[in-house]
């Protein structure tokens, strides 16, 4: 799908030359160009190409078209299946960082060694089996469908701080967890707590996640911007 956008020459009359060579036209102009829509009964002149580029002149001023193509989505199929395995990985990382945590509150509270070694082991099959493989799915489908769909990354900010707590939660599993794990295997009560508060954060953070994409709180950044200098302009010039 092609739509056009047309640039107006901000140049005086005496200052433009438009030059047809070989069905291309030559501007020459003196300034820079900005967005404008040319009225339909201007004089266009064809570029010869078949894309609906060309121009119009109306004495005074030059209107380029330039064709631009709109950004393409995913189909309905394509956007179903990823949608779906994002939210099987996000739930899944949910319910295994809760598991994490109830592991993690055991071993830290067990007086039996041998329970705590069983348990830290099982902590490390919960990283390995589940945590890393699903924390980078739903980072992956949470990705394409901002990319292929209408939320965008960055457009939206509730996108951009799902996927940053996504992002977060696989930083503390590398930083965090990890390091923590070696220490209380071997006895050290501040490895114990950290393993405690490291899953207590990632369900946290995971469950803020799925709230953001429950509610979508649709604010986007320039509509945040428009507000927030409608708020601090003086009363008289919001007339």
């Amino acid at each position: 799908m092609l739509r056009a956008a047309r640039t107006r020459a901000k140049v005086p009359a005496r200052a433009l030359a438009a030059l047809i060579r070989g069905g291309e036209p030559v501007l020459l102009l003196e300034d820079e160009t900005r967005p404008r829509i040319a009225p339909a009964d201007e004089p266009r002149i064809a570029t010869g190409d078949d894309d609906g580029a060309g121009a119009r002149c109306d004495g005074a001023s030059m209107y380029v078209e330039t064709p631009v193509r709109a950004p393409r989505r995913m189909s309905p199929a394509v956007r179903r299946a990823v949608l779906t395995t994002h939210i099987i990985a996000s739930v899944g990382l949910l319910g295994d960082s809760a598991g994490f945590t109830a592991v993690a509150i055991r071993a830290a509270t067990t007086t039996d060694p041998e329970l705590a070694s069983a348990s830290y082991s099982t902590l490390d099959m919960f990283s390995w089996v589940f945590g890393i493989p699903l924390s980078v799915i739903a980072l992956a489908t949470g990705l394409a469908l901002g990319l292929g769909g209408k939320w965008g990354v960055l457009r939206h900010r509730w996108v951009t701080i799902k996927l940053g707590l996504v992002i977060s939660v696989m930083l503390v599993g590398s930083f965090v967890i990890g390091p923590a794990g070696a220490a209380a295997r071997d006895g050290n009560s501040t490895g114990e707590l950290a393993l405690v508060l490291a899953g207590v954060y990632d369900v946290l953070a995971l469950a803020l996640a799925t709230g953001l994409s429950v509610y979508k709180p649709r604010l986007t950044r320039s509509a945040a911007r428009r507000r927030a200098s409608s708020a601090t302009a003086p009363a008289g010039s919001r007339r």
